[in-house]
């Protein structure tokens, strides 16, 4: 009985410990998720800053910013449709801050990011002033540690 009892705590020991190693790897890409993400706003990005937020993604990337796109679904050429929608953006704003204000881990599936953002510049198709201030969550799905999803919702 008591090998029994060993070999159970062994086990529940062993599982809780790879929930906290997956929550620490979520909670560390969350983090990269968020800064690369900053980055790509700044007015001195580069396509070196989009590239190192794309990095965190899948091939088949899906993109849902709510309400302006309806569609979640995943496609085989994500990724390159998100690389090539941000460097139509890439530099446009003169001035972007943003403010991490919760991380919400969701077991080792997801997670998600509420920012406060403020953004001004000129829009470059219209070449019209922009300026904004919004919060933001980002709901992620994640498989074999890459972006697999990601949903935008506007408060």
């Amino acid at each position: 009985m008591k090998k029994i009892t060993a070999i159970f705590s062994a086990v529940l020991m062993c599982m809780s410990l790879s929930v906290v190693a997956a929550n620490k790897e979520l909670e560390t890409l969350a983090q990269q998720y968020f800064s690369t993400m900053v980055a790509t706003q700044a007015p001195n990005a580069t396509h070196k800053e989009l590239e190192a937020f794309l990095a965190l993604l899948s091939e088949d990337v899906g993109s849902q910013h709510i309400p302006f796109q309806p569609d979640d679904s995943r496609a085989p050429d994500g990724k390159e449709s998100m690389r090539k929608g941000m460097t139509f953006y890439l530099a446009a704003h003169t001035e972007y801050e943003a403010k991490l204000l919760d991380t919400f881990i969701f077991n080792d599936s997801g997670f998600a990011i509420r920012y406060s953002h403020y953004a001004k510049g000129i829009h470059p198709q219209n070449h019209q002033p922009i300026e904004y201030s919004q919060t933001i969550m980002d709901v992620i799905e994640v498989e074999d540690g890459k972006i697999v999803m990601i949903r935008k919702y506007h408060q």
